[in-house]
């Protein structure tokens, strides 16, 4: 077992709307897009970056510093904008002590960035005061959110937006099964309530047809 008193920024970020995903498109398809998010996140991490495990469709990630967390995030963010059929990912990244053992790593800088990365929503980066101070020195937009109530922790918790890649953040996404959609290569198009929505297959078009109250809202 080691500690670090001097911290690492802990990071984990995951796919949003992956269990939609897996409904619509099947358990291989879910899992070979799992395995290219992998090897999207190893692409992007430097030399003193790690992926320390998988959770489900989870990675934890760990960096020597905020400044290595917003650069690799970033980089994974802008890897996942390009990949069509990848949904949008979402993160929380906290600089703080941690301990290791055995390849992993635990203690209260780990649980609150899954904290963090919990309140995040599709193609949001968030994080805590000391990786948003980075950023701002990097001339990063950051937007402060305000202080939340997260689970099992006594104080609230204030939490800022970092910018991403802005393909990512506009990018079209399928209501069904949440992955990223092209307009040029739509399969199928619909409106509703005076709201366009772009699909990957015919099964996802036929699906929102059918009931499009389970879906406009996902």
């Amino acid at each position: 077992m080691t500690a670090r008193p001097e911290g690492l920024t802990v990071g984990f970020v995951d796919l949003a709307g992956f269990t939609a995903l897996t409904e619509a498109h099947g358990d291989e398809h879910a899992v070979a897009l799992l395995e290219r998010f992998e090897q999207l996140a190893r692409s992007a991490l430097g030399i003193a970056d790690r992926l320390v495990k998988t959770i489900g469709d989870a990675l934890m990630l760990a960096f020597p510093d905020p400044g290595a967390a917003l650069d690799g995030s970033l980089s994974l963010f802008s890897a996942c904008a390009r990949e069509q059929e990848m949904p949008l990912p979402r993160a929380g990244l906290h600089h703080g002590p941690v301990i290791e053992r055995d390849g992993d790593m635990f203690g209260a800088t780990v649980n609150l960035a899954a904290r963090v990365a919990g309140q995040a929503s599709g193609g949001q980066l968030l994080a805590t005061e000391p990786v948003a101070v980075a950023a701002r020195g990097a001339d990063l937009p950051v937007v402060d959110l305000g202080s939340f109530d997260l689970r099992n922790l006594r104080a609230p918790v204030e939490l800022f937006q970092i910018a991403v890649d802005p393909e990512l953040a506009g990018a079209t996404i399928d209501p069904v099964c949440r992955m990223q959609v092209l307009r040029a290569t739509a399969v199928g198009r619909l409106r509703h309530d005076d709201h366009e929505y772009w699909f990957c297959s015919l099964e996802c078009s036929a699906a929102f047809a059918s009931d499009p109250d389970r879906y406009r809202e996902a």
